[in-house]
């Protein structure tokens, strides 16, 4: 959020007009301390030079199983400094005079570090200073204790004494409303100074997109030897990114393999004392980056984070929160399953689309050519209350021939009949790169006379929230003979192929090979296609023809 409050004044602020001018702060613990991504976070933050942003660490030394002196020993002042913060301390909490002269005393140049010794559960007389006071309700007379401690009525609950209401509102209330007041003038000047910039902020708030946002997006012409899924992405993105001014966003050090860098003039980097470039650079922080990505969408703006696919693991934490609190954030996954190669298992996603579509609230597409990869951005640009992941291929993928297929805007219903046959007797459903494999094994199947329906199923989840008459159409019940192609674990997808359908897919992990051998070893050949559609239309002539077929 401190970079997204440097991004937006850099554009907005004005002279005259600072009415993006915020500090952000923030309470933190031992336990977040000891956190992997604080460390990242705080890194970048260092180095960015963010005096807009203030931690307030809470230091109390105890933890669920006891003194921190158990599993913690850092200066974490020291390693913060070494961070380039600054950083302030505190001796004792309840030394109001002193927290309030280290809050006044944040730096200029640079974040900074509070951190303020305290005691945890302080005036309970046996849960002070205890891990019991960390995960344990006091109890009812350690409570009566604690108050008589406070000199508070021991008997009293929820107890607000006479005048505390009125000081609220006499301090705070007055003040509040005194600044709000001012904001709103602030603003309204600012809209006959600043129309357009003012029109824009009004659509960032609002959650909507610019009129014509989309009318650079390209049209690409049917080629077999196609392109990358990755670098068709990579020409979306920037065609989308000029007319959408408030689209920032970056990879975890690898923009020039996931294609995310925006390489229009002036598209420019976010850097220290140059806050106003729209590429982030997240170094090798993936946990970071996608928490960032959220802190910018709680900001109004719309951001991007990429990375491999594997690497999504990394990040399972910041998309899982950014589903929960309704984030439109989009994530760039390339590298998509055992196309990577040589990089072998370590490298080859297997599990992670099962993972990423078991998150509630989460969208994940994975588009078949390059003209659904311009579909997939209009989709993921026009959620406004849920992330979406995009995965995409390093490898080439056929662009598909739309005049003789069907429109890639089917994309948007999750699913589609991509090639009809009449009364087919086998339907071949994929996604991405697999949708080619399928289109190869359909016209085996053809030369023998076997009717194939080719279903790209590019997202579950816009597919489920289709209307059940919808989805019956693209499978019809009908038709029990399918087959799924995925190079990915085939967790969930009995769902569409029912009980005796087939499904092509990893059900290892991956091996260190060139791709063509690594299709070959685990049946990602037109060849396997065509047999386990052959098999798979037999069942369909028995079920059409009765018992006796």
């Amino acid at each position: 959020m401190a970079m997204a409050q440097r991004w937006t004044a850099e554009r907005y602020n004005k002279p005259g007009f600072p009415i993006l001018d915020y500090h952000v702060w923030a309470l933190c613990s031992d336990g977040d301390m000891m956190e992997g991504v604080s460390n990242e976070a705080a890194s970048i933050a260092g180095h960015l030079r963010l005096s807009n942003l203030t931690w307030i660490y809470d230091s109390n030394r105890i933890t669920i199983e006891g003194s921190t002196d158990l599993a913690f020993s850092d200066d974490v002042g020291r390693r913060f400094e070494a961070y380039g913060w600054a950083v302030r301390r505190v001796g004792d909490a309840n030394n109001t005079a002193a927290v309030e002269d280290a809050l006044r005393g944040i730096a200029a140049d640079r974040p900074t570090l509070i951190i303020v010794r305290s005691v945890i559960g302080y005036g309970a007389p046996h849960r002070q200073g205890t891990r019991e006071a960390h995960g344990e309700p006091l109890g009812e007379k350690e409570v009566r204790l604690t108050k008589c401690a406070y000199g508070w009525p021991e008997n009293a609950q929820f107890l607000v004494p006479d005048g505390v209401r009125e000081h609220f509102a006499a301090v705070l209330g007055r003040r509040g409303a005194r600044l709000y007041a001012e904001s709103e003038a602030l603003r309204e000047r600012y809209r006959g100074a600043q129309p357009a910039l003012s029109r824009e902020l009004d659509l960032m708030e609002r959650g909507e997109l610019p009129e014509d946002w989309d009318a650079d997006i390209p049209v690409f012409p049917a080629d077999p030897k196609g392109l990358a899924s990755r670098d068709s992405s990579q020409k979306v993105l920037n065609a989308i990114a000029p007319r959408l001014p408030w689209l920032i966003g970056g990879a975890a050090d690898l923009a020039p393999s996931t294609k995310t860098n925006l390489t229009f003039a002036g598209a420019g980097d976010f850097e220290a004392g140059d806050y106003g470039g729209r590429n982030l650079h997240f170094g090798i922080r993936e946990h970071a980056m996608g928490a960032i990505a959220n802190g910018l969408a709680l900001a109004h703006l719309r951001p991007y984070a990429a990375g491999f696919l594997i690497f999504s693991d990394y990040m399972r934490p910041p998309i899982r929160l950014s589903a929960i609190m309704e984030l439109p954030v989009v994530y760039v996954f390339t590298h998509d399953s055992i196309g990577v190669g040589e990089d072998g298992p370590t490298h080859q996603p297997i599990e992670q689309l099962a993972g990423l579509r078991a998150i509630p609230g989460l969208l994940v597409i994975r588009p078949a050519d390059a003209n659904e990869v311009a579909e997939a951005w209009r989709v993921a640009l026009t959620q406004k209350d849920r992330p979406t992941c995009l995965v995409l291929s390093r490898q080439a993928l056929p662009t598909l021939d739309r005049m003789r297929l069907a429109p890639a805007s089917g994309l948007a219903r999750g699913a589609y009949v991509l090639a009809e046959a009449e009364a087919p007797e086998v339907i071949l459903v994929a996604t991405g790169s697999e949708v080619g494999l399928a289109l190869a094994g359909r016209d085996r199947l053809a030369a023998e006379g076997i009717r194939a329906r080719i279903v790209s199923m590019p997202s579950w989840e816009l597919f489920e929230a289709q209307p059940e008459a919808y989805r019956a159409e693209v499978l019809p019940p009908d038709i029990p003979g399918r087959v799924a192609i995925e190079q990915a674990a085939v967790l969930g997808w009995d769902r569409y192929v029912g009980p005796g359908g087939t499904v092509i897919g990893m059900r290892s992990f991956g091996a260190s090979a060139p791709l063509a051998a690594l299709q070959d070893r685990f049946g990602f050949t037109p060849e396997r296609v065509a047999e386990e559609g052959r098999r798979q239309a037999a069942r369909t002539r028995a079920a059409r023809g009765g018992a006796s077929a």
